[in-house]
């Protein structure tokens, strides 16, 4: 038996990304109210949205308590960087665009990776801050089969880095903290399973093409 009996993984930017830039989705949501974006000026508000995206004020919104929290505070975020000003009903349309299942994808190692880990008879689950169900995105992507469970923030009614989150996932997989990876990507979220006893490995920030990194976590097992 090697050291660890479960993996934990975070999902957005960690096993599926939007499809795409934000751009593009931009773009999508302006045209379903039959506008068109200056590309430059479509630029610029995506930037702002993610430079606000992952900031500890925004996660302190509890955005991802709640299925109606979610979209109200991604919605004032959207507005606060300029959706509205580029047309009128944007920030709704876009909200709709990012929580589609549709509109997500897997990294290229995602499904090889789950594959390699469950091989070695070691458990997976994802672990995520999430205001909406992520379960059709994986099930699209084909991920679902390949995991042991899902636990989302806005159905146990609390967010990571929260310790009583990784206990949870350990609990449901009948394995002790001590003996679990939490993989991620958010310092400010990811890392508090070490908190609850667990090991955590935190990837850089995702190329914008291309596989991962998911590669490593196996060398880790």
């Amino acid at each position: 038996m090697g050291r660890f009996e479960a993996v934990l993984f975070d999902a957005g930017d960690t096993l599926i990304r939007l499809t795409g830039s934000g751009t593009e989705l931009l773009h999508e949501a302006a045209a379903t109210l039959g506008s068109s974006l200056d590309p430059e000026a479509a630029d610029r508000v995506w930037q702002r949205v993610l430079d606000r995206g992952s900031t500890a004020e925004e996660l302190a919104k509890g955005r991802d308590l709640s299925t109606e929290r979610h979209r109200e505070v991604w919605t004032e975020l959207y507005t606060a960087a300029g959706c509205e000003q580029l047309a009128t009903g944007l920030s709704d349309r876009l909200y709709e665009r990012t929580v589609a299942a549709e509109s997500w994808e897997a990294f290229p190692d995602a499904l090889p990776t789950l594959e390699a880990v469950r091989s070695r008879g070691v458990r997976v689950a994802v672990v995520s801050d999430t205001g909406f169900d992520l379960r059709p995105a994986l099930e699209r992507v084909g991920l679902m089969a390949h995991l042991d469970a899902v636990l989302m923030s806005y159905e146990q009614g609390v967010c990571k880095p929260a310790a009583s989150v990784f206990r949870a996932a350990c609990e449901l997989l009948g394995v002790r903290p001590e003996r679990a990876l939490m993989v991620g990507d958010n310092p400010l979220t990811d890392s508090g399973a070490v908190t609850a006893g667990l090991y955590a490995f935190l990837l850089p920030a995702p190329a914008p093409t291309g596989p991962r990194g998911l590669e490593h976590v196996l060398s880790l097992l």
